[in-house]
């Protein structure tokens, strides 16, 4: 059976992507979560350059169909969190975690987003990097580009690139082998940089979120949410409207508000980390696209990843799975069901990163461990309270 996210016009695997790219130099150092490359600032062989680009996906179009429908403006400022942190915490994931630039890529169509959302979008930027200032993470806003482009933007898309110079020395490497243990971050809940509760849903999956948990009367009344190519019977599946009340912690929460939840970032933390048990870490994954997979693409032998030990699976993945017959095969490969940032580390680091984490009211906790290769191949694991899912890279 096709994967229903390949049937909406999208794939975890990125099988296009990567066969486009496949050919493109890697870099530095292949095995690196991000491209290092030469430092063409100062051409000093003791530094080396990051760049990063990404957007916040098709989160846009969620975030504009609760808008319309409840008028809540603010949504659109985790829109540019969301899009900030698909790029800080990608490339905090080989030491780059302070003095960051930044540049906005913002298209609209015109007709649809007015410029009260794109005020509110513009000053969410500044407002995400000044409490990272006040959390000791040093980011700059170089400007950005903000266009009319109607004729190809469907509501809204917003991305950043963001830059970073740093010396080799304090790189990461993922270098992943057996008998490393692998610590994991929760993704869900409230730290102590973060307002409210979050669903831990990221900017990963939502065009199958959106689709599976929200009701076909908005397949009429917000077509410019949704590609026209897509069979209107996989859109807008779900029972949910976006302000029925989900019971979480004996609160109510809107599922629309569920669903939107910031991507948090890992940079405060990482920070403590990195400085304290830098020596100790050989690599650092952040669980977007791909899930639990993504470990697969940054392992440069081969090694069996065994993951037994996860975080509880949040509401918001319980019940996207549980209002459709999406296999847990298919939901611990787009999402990442509650644990979204992996360190794979020695041992004996375990419990001084897992305090740490505290700190800021993040759990993070042993979730597994890395394993020899036994038929010389790269595999994951992942298993669950009902199944046990294997993941083999092709």
């Amino acid at each position: 059976m096709e994967s229903k996210y390949n049937l909406r016009g999208v794939s975890a695997d990125k099988e296009d992507v990567h066969a486009a790219i496949i050919n493109l130099d890697k870099g530095l150092f292949p095995s690196a979560f991000c491209k290092i490359l030469p430092d063409f600032v100062a051409n000093d062989e003791e530094y080396c350059n990051i760049m990063h680009a990404d957007t916040a996906g098709t989160k846009t179009s969620l975030a504009y169909l609760y808008w319309k429908e409840t008028g809540d403006i603010s949504v659109w400022e985790g829109i540019v969190q969301d899009a900030i942190v698909m790029n800080t915490d990608d490339m905090a994931c080989v030491g780059c975690i302070d003095n960051i630039i930044l540049s906005s890529t913002i298209g609209r169509n015109k007709a649809l987003i007015p410029k009260e959302v794109l005020a509110t979008l513009i000053g969410a930027t500044s407002k995400f990097i000044e409490k990272m200032a006040d959390l000791e993470v040093r980011i700059v806003l170089a400007g950005g580009e903000t266009a009319d482009v109607g004729d190809i933007v469907r509501t809204a898309d917003v991305g950043f690139t963001a830059f970073g110079r740093l010396k080799r020395k304090d790189l990461v490497i993922n270098k992943i082998r057996s008998g490393q243990v692998i610590i994991g971050f929760e993704s869900y809940g409230q730290s102590t940089y973060e307002t409210e509760y979050n669903s831990g849903i990221g900017s990963n999956g939502l065009t199958m979120a959106r689709h599976e948990l929200f009701h076909h009367d908005y397949a009429d009344k917000y077509e410019e949410t949704y590609a026209p190519q897509i069979d209107r019977k996989y859109v807008y599946t779900g029972k949910f409207k976006v302000d029925d009340n989900v019971i979480i912690g004996g609160r109510n929460h809107p599922i629309g508000k569920l669903a939107l939840s910031p991507t948090r970032t890992y940079l405060p933390v990482l920070n403590e980390i990195l400085k304290n048990h830098k020596e100790s870490i050989h690599g650092i994954i952040h669980a977007t696209g791909g899930g639990h997979t993504k470990v697969l693409k940054y392992c440069d032998a081969p090694v069996h990843i065994l993951k037994d030990n996860l975080f509880e699976v949040p509401p918001i993945f319980d019940i996207i799975q549980k209002s459709t017959d999406t296999s847990l095969t298919e939901m611990y490969k787009v999402f990442n069901m509650g644990t979204r940032l992996e360190l794979y580390i020695d041992a004996e680091a375990a419990a001084s990163i897992i305090e740490i984490s505290a700190r800021f009211n993040i759990r993070a906790r042993v979730i597994g461990r890395v394993e020899g290769s036994k038929d010389n191949s790269m595999s994951v694991t992942v298993i669950t309270n009902t199944e046990t899912l294997v993941y083999q890279e092709k």
